[in-house]
This record gives C-alpha cells, structure tokens and sequence, in this order.
C-alpha cells in the first residue's frame, strides 16, 4: 500500500472534522472598481502561494465564462470577485505576478481566468498532485477529507452562479473552496517529496502553466450525444444544421444550448426528417410548449440538409490525421496491433507499481502514434525523440522508453 493510501485509510477511518465556515467569515462580494483595487493591493502585499478557484454556470448560461472568482493568500484573506462588475482582472494578475497559483483541476479553470486576463506564470495543482501520489479519489472535497481531516459542503457545485445577488450559502461555500487548498498543496508537496515523485509533479504543473490556448474544436457538433445512432450523411446534415440552429439561438439568448433543444430531439429529428412543422412537432423534444417561432427555426434548419446537394453534405465521421480507431488495427496492419498490445500491458504494469492512473504516466494518443508510426531506426534514442516532440514531458520520456522501444519490436501472434 502507498503513503497515499495509508493516509486514504487513515482518515477514512477518522470521521472528518465538518468545516462550516471560512475562519475570517464570508468576505463582502467585490463588485466595482474601487473594492477591487482595495484586493488587488491586498493580494500584493500577501506573502507565498495564492489559492485561485472559479465558478461558472455550467448548464444555464452559454459558454464557460466564470461568474465568481475566489482567492486566498496568507496576509491577505479571502477574496470574492464579482466578474460581472469586474470583467477585467490584469491588474490583479499583474500584482501576483511570479507568485504560484494553487488550483484544483487547473486546466477547467484556467481558460475562463484567462477571458478576465488572468494567467500564472507557475501554478500548483492539486487534483493532479493527488492522481500523481496514487489517491483513490481526487475530488476537492475527497482529498481535503483524505489529506487534512476536513468535511467541506458539497451542495453547491452545480448551482447557477450567475444568480445575482448571490445567496449566503453560496458564498460561504464558494469562499471555504481556497479555504484550505494551500494546506492541501503544502502536504500534497511533501507527499510527492517522499515518494520521489515531485518533480515529476512540477514538470507537468509547469506544461499546464506554459500551455497555449486550446484550439476551436473542429466540428463541435458531432460531439452531440446519441450521434452514433446517426448513419446516413444527410441525416448526418440534419444534426448539423440543427445544432448551428440552437448554437446560434443559445449564444444569443446567453443560455446553455442544452435547454433551448436537447440533443436527444437533435438526434430523433434527423432519424426522422419531419417534412414539416406540424410533423415536428409531434416528435419527442419538440412538443406543445414549444412556440410556432421556435418551431419554425428547426424546421428550417431540417429542410436547409434535406436541400444540400451530396457534395456539401458532411461526411460520415469527422478527417483525422491520427492513426485509426484501435479495434480497426488487427485487420489494418497486424503488426502495429501487436505491438500497441505490448506497449498497453507495459504502460499498465508500470502504473500500477507506481500507483498511478495509465493516462498520468503517458498518454494513450502518445503510445497509439508511435505504435503505428514508429521510427524507422527502434533504439532508446529514437523513440524518446518521438516520444518528446509528441509531448510527452522528460520524466514520462525516461520511464517509458525502455518500455515502449521493446514494445516496438512485438510481432503478431502465429496465424494472425
């Protein structure tokens, strides 16, 4: 069993201690220009890391912008900022700057900090921290019980944080989320010092930090659930248009696309091409309380793919420049199956012994490319040099190459 897993035991079988309230109260909402610069020189005059968290509507309001941002820094206090009466944070990113961030799951919070004009030049991340050490949950409130003890509410989380004013509950539990979270990264620190894994933690903090901005998704719409029921390319169409449909009504409405039309009545309108309003209506998700007005936009988005000619019509699954999905390789190319098996059980074996998840120690996309792509010359050197440039970081680079480069040389089983 890891140290992780014995201070996972430890404090399972101690009943957490219930953190109700922030130890300096809940601090006043920041929401004009003045106040906020009352917190931005109490941030710089606040001394080591600062603990950053954001909230956003997710599933009420279009887009992930972040409706509350919370901080917390020694010397400081607290601090709740109203994004809303202050769109614009740079001066505060620019009073923290070479100041570590401590996030929780940093990479879903980062993007909607960066629209505010926050960015950390190092940060520390402490869902990733507790998947590095071998935690079984990583979950904020998991790893605060786990790590130090504490039980912090958990109702809120899914709320719509664009409500205004915020109600008192929120708050608090918005304000006890950095509550502790620099106590969490301190132990966290010290863990992954003991299990020499530390600076593997700060390589990975430090891709996240120096990551660009993620690219538009390419096709966003195929991403709509129950797509796999969709076969035929204008059907295929139908789903398009109707999403572009309620992606451009849910942007100007400034509501999730998920409650202007749900993707299960995306789906069923294509499966059944209603040849009009009336036929539309009939089909689940699009029933009576639905206006004529709003009707009308989704059945003409149905007749806009009924009119394309073939040639516009999206094709069946989206381009790729990847290798195939791995199920196709076995009649593909044999070779590059057996080897991906190899590579898949080595990867495997050495997380396990390292308690670890697969996807920490490198990632599938990686093992998949270089088992269908390697290079022409298979030694360490080689395929570390593939390894690096497919971003996987040095200390993923050093532990699995010996492993990947024999993994290289598998060849089919007799009679495949």
């Amino acid at each position: 069993m890891t140290d992780a897993q014995d201070i996972a035991s430890a404090e399972t079988a101690a009943a957490p201690v219930p953190l109700l309230d922030p130890r300096e109260g809940i601090p006043p909402v920041t929401a004009d220009p003045e106040a906020l610069a009352e917190v931005v020189a109490a941030f710089a005059a606040g001394t080591g890391p600062v603990a950053v968290d954001a909230e956003r509507a997710s599933g009420y309001r279009y887009g992930q912008r972040a409706y509350l941002v919370q901080l917390r820094r020694a010397g400081a206090g607290t601090a709740l900022i109203d994004p809303v009466g202050c769109p614009d944070l740079s001066t505060l990113d620019a009073a923290l700057s070479g100041t570590e961030w401590v996030l929780h799951a940093a990479t879903q919070d980062l993007p909607c900090l960066a629209e505010l004009g926050m960015r950390p030049s190092s940060l520390f991340d402490t869902e990733l921290a507790g998947r590095l050490a071998g935690f079984p949950r990583v979950g904020l409130g998991a790893m605060v019980e786990q790590v130090l003890g504490y039980a912090l509410e958990k109702g809120h989380s899914a709320v719509d944080w664009s409500t205004r004013p915020l109600p008192e509950p929120w708050l608090r539990y918005a304000a006890l989320d950095v509550e502790l979270l620099v106590d969490l990264r301190d132990a966290l620190e010290q863990e992954l010092r003991e299990q020499g894994k530390l600076e593997w933690a700060l390589q990975e903090f430090a891709a996240i930090a120096a990551a660009p901005p993620p690219a538009p998704r390419v096709d966003p719409w195929r991403r709509t659930s129950g797509m796999h029921k969709v076969r035929r390319r204008r059907q295929i169409g139908v789903v398009r248009e109707l999403w572009l449909a309620r992606d451009r009504a849910a942007r100007e409405r400034d509501i999730s696309p998920g409650r202007v039309l749900s993707d299960a009545a995306i789906v069923t309108a294509a499966l059944e091409s209603p040849p009009n309003v009336h036929a539309l209506a009939a089909l689940p998700g699009f029933g009576h309380r639905m206006g004529r007005r709003q009707l009308d936009q989704w059945q003409a988005a149905v007749d806009r793919a009924r009119g394309l000619p073939e040639r516009e019509l999206p094709q069946p699954t989206a381009a790729y420049t990847g290798p195939p999905p791995p199920r196709a390789w076995a009649d593909k190319d044999p070779a590059a199956a057996a080897r991906l098996s190899a590579a898949r059980a080595a990867v495997s074996a050495m997380a396990d012994e390292l308690h670890m998840p697969q996807e920490n120690l490198i990632t599938p996309d990686t093992v998949r490319r270089v088992c269908w792509a390697p290079p022409a010359d298979l030694t360490p050197e080689a395929v570390a040099a593939v390894l690096a440039d497919l971003g996987a970081r040095p200390w993923q680079v050093q532990l699995t190459t010996p492993l990947i480069t024999k993994a290289l040389t598998a060849r089919p089983a007799a009679g495949q």
